[in-house]
């Protein structure tokens, strides 16, 4: 999961603080200890971190708060506050030109994932109603051309190429043109990256810059690399002047350091974070989002937005219904794991939900048992999906070879059934409680 040891150690020492009646000057110190080492641990960069601890010491030892009444949740929501600060406070969005076309240039090093990033984010802002072209700039890389070609055109995006020139600041002039020939009214330049900043990599990139005049330079940074993630977007800033960055690999990043770094030290947002190799896994990113789910408050907003754009609304309506009368069965469970894949991954949906994530930390989700789990639910018959009570042993065996699995596996996923059941029960009960005006309280 995103984050797991940092996520993991700020929720243990901030516990202690929870669990205390009254907080003393003394047990904010210790706490704000421990807070450090695991933000130092993570790779986050030593003078973002020591100002991130001095902000929250100076709120944290204020006199509202050593008299509140819930000392240890004032400091967690400290510490929340900083955090979302420390990467930006607000959304960042794409700034659109006021004549069109809007030109965004991809730069960074090789291997962070540029182009596949250039067609994702074309993905994305075609939703929004733009017409976008990608212009593969990368005559060095073997097959990047072709790979610019493959990935738009699963996001549906044309691509400008011209494997005769070998300058791609003329590649860049000439694809521009294309696009206005062609009334794109959104560009991106895919451009060459190296293995590490040389002045030949910066001199092309000035070059293309001072020609095609970009709107907007975004950096494109594996975010796995922790704090070389910060040293190569201070260079790249010093030299060419970025706009924003977009983080990738954010999914398999355990530590944290870049995108808890990065906007500190340069100043410039995170705009976007891929969450996966798919094509439609590039997201918005959003500071506040990702703070809350640092300190495993999860994150709903996303969830819900997710479940939005994947799930039918008819059916979710039916879902709920059938939620608030206890009749969840089999059907919808399919139903619900078919576009749940849709969403994300099952560890990524159980971390933005408030306090799931923490219950189920140590659960490694593996993707291929939801094939089992369909093959199962359909070797069922209509009845035994509507009334799962009435699966006996011998139906548990003619399930299990009507599905090419073992009773065993039957009996797992029927167990599997009546836990999210009744965690679906849990969530029609916090519903109805926050319609009431329930307060949220804070998960660990």
């Amino acid at each position: 999961m995103i984050f797991s040891g940092l996520s993991e150690k700020l929720q243990k020492s901030l516990q202690k603080l929870k669990s205390k009646g009254k907080v003393t000057e003394k047990d904010i110190t210790a706490v704000m200890r421990e807070v450090k080492l695991a933000l130092l641990e993570a790779d986050v960069n030593f003078m973002v971190v020591k100002e991130f601890i001095k902000n929250v010491k100076e709120r944290a030892l204020g006199k509202d708060v050593l008299e509140s009444l819930t000392p240890g949740q004032q400091v967690i929501k400290i510490v929340n506050d900083e955090l979302t600060s420390l990467m930006g406070n607000a959304q960042s969005k794409i700034t659109y030109a006021s004549r069109p076309p809007t030109v965004i240039m991809l730069v960074g090093l090789q291997g962070a994932g540029k182009t596949t990033t250039a067609a994702k984010l074309a993905g994305v802002l075609k939703k929004d109603g733009k017409k976008p072209l990608l212009i593969a700039c990368d005559i060095y890389r073997p097959a990047a051309i072709k790979q610019l070609h493959v990935v738009g055109e699963q996001v549906g995006v044309s691509v400008y190429s011209n494997e005769i020139s070998k300058n791609p600041v003329d590649i860049a002039k000439e694809g521009v043109d294309y696009g206005i020939k062609n009334s794109n009214d959104l560009i991106i330049i895919d451009t060459a990256g190296r293995l590490h900043i040389d002045d030949e990599l910066m001199d092309e990139l000035v070059n293309i810059k001072r020609l095609v005049k970009p709107h907007e330079i975004l950096l494109v940074i594996d975010s796995m690399t922790g704090q070389d993630a910060v040293n190569v977007a201070e260079n790249f800033h010093g030299k060419l002047g970025i706009d924003g960055v977009i983080l990738t690999k954010l999914d398999g990043d355990t530590r944290g350091g870049a995108a808890l770094s990065v906007r500190a030290v340069t100043k410039k947002p995170i705009k976007f974070v891929g969450m996966g190799e798919k094509s439609t896994e590039l997201e918005p990113f959003h500071p506040d989002r990702l703070a809350s789910r640092i300190l495993g408050m999860g994150d709903m907003l996303s969830l819900i937005e997710k479940a939005q754009e994947n799930f039918d609304e008819k059916k979710a309506k039916e879902l709920e219904e059938k939620m608030r009368n206890q009749q969840f069965d089999f059907e919808d469970f399919l139903d619900q794991l078919e576009q749940m894949k849709n969403i994300g991954s099952m560890e990524q949906i159980l971390q933005m939900i408030p306090g799931v994530g923490k219950q189920f930390k140590n659960i490694k989700v593996n993707e291929k048992d939801l094939v089992y789990t369909e093959a199962v639910i359909k070797s069922m018959t209509k009845e035994e999906r509507k009334k799962p009570e009435i699966i006996n042993a011998s139906r548990r065996k003619r399930i299990a070879k009507g599905s090419g699995t073992s009773v065993q596996r039957v009996n797992q996923i029927i167990k599997q059934f009546e836990q999210t059941k009744k965690m679906m029960k849990q969530f029609s009960g916090m519903s109805k409680s926050m319609k009431k005006g329930g307060n949220f309280k804070f998960p660990f």
